[in-house]
């Protein structure tokens, strides 16, 4: 696509956790910036299904393509098959957004951690998006650059291909009697840098978003659980609600747009001043 603007998107994605919360809207709101193809991918096929045949309504691109598949992210034969679709019906990944997420079964304190919701919890969150970083990269690797030309400023190389990955506030701190959830997301911080550090001489770019409560269904069983964190969230955060799916989706949008070539390696907080200094 010719005379792009610098914030849309023009090539394929993979959005992986997109049956629903974040991953849902990071879907939608590729199709709405111009993404040519988005593979949806999700444990839940039904849900990815249903996801993807909204994003058809919504779609900038002409051509676009939607195509959603079964994928168990802890499984390595479940993770390349849905690379091998997306190469053979695709051709190439562009963007891939690793949005699949669990909290921990029960709020407890350190000792009182069950040592198998550690190992799910870090499975799903850390390993799973080792795993599918891990064969996305080595498939961006072998694909040509991306070049697009930009209204106002002609042509820029897109290197090839962009990975984000949603994680958390709990990437950066920490909160009582969740240890295998804060583990998880801190360890998604070095999975991230290693990740671009590795893969930067290729032109592969990786990110990370790392919001503060979005208002999703598992932020509501977190009001269940503990009632005052509603009003902790309101009083606390500058803009007095929760963030919304689709802001944490535009985020990512803007990691895969030709705006943030140059970002690589890093975190993008969205925590409305919370994590600036002590709360008051």
């Amino acid at each position: 696509m010719n005379n792009m603007a610098q914030f849309q998107l023009n090539g394929f994605a993979i959005v992986v956790g997109a049956a629903g919360g974040v991953g849902k809207e990071v879907g939608l709101s590729f199709a709405e910036a111009g993404a040519k193809g988005i593979l949806f991918a999700d444990i839940d096929y039904e849900a990815a299904t249903k996801v993807a045949e909204a994003s058809k309504a919504l779609a900038l691109s002409p051509t676009y393509r939607a195509l959603s598949v079964k994928v168990d992210v802890v499984d390595v034969n479940s993770v390349q098959g849905m690379i091998d679709l997306t190469a053979k019906e695709f051709g190439r990944i562009d963007y891939c957004i690793n949005a699949a997420g669990v909290d921990v079964a029960e709020y407890v304190p350190f000792d009182q951690t069950d040592p198998d919701d550690y190992d799910r919890v870090l499975g799903i969150n850390t390993k799973g998006i080792f795993l599918v970083t891990r064969a996305v990269a080595k498939f961006m690797q072998s694909q040509e650059p991306a070049q697009i030309t930009l209204k106002r400023h002609g042509a820029r190389d897109l290197g090839r291909g962009s990975i984000v990955n949603v994680s958390s506030a709990m990437a950066l701190v920490a909160v009582p009697n969740k240890v295998p959830y804060t583990t998880s997301k801190h360890a998604i911080t070095g999975l991230t840098r290693a990740c671009a550090m590795d893969y930067k001489s290729a032109g592969i770019r990786c990110n990370q978003v790392c919001p503060v409560w979005i208002r999703t269904p598992m932020l509501e069983e977190e009001f269940q659980r503990v009632p005052e964190t509603a009003a902790f969230v309101k009083k606390v955060a500058a803009v007095g609600r929760p963030l919304e799916s689709d802001e944490v989706a535009s985020a990512c949008v803007y990691l895969c747009s030709p705006s943030a070539v140059y970002i690589n390696g890093t975190t993008l907080t969205l925590d409305s001043a919370i994590l600036a200094g002590p709360i008051v």
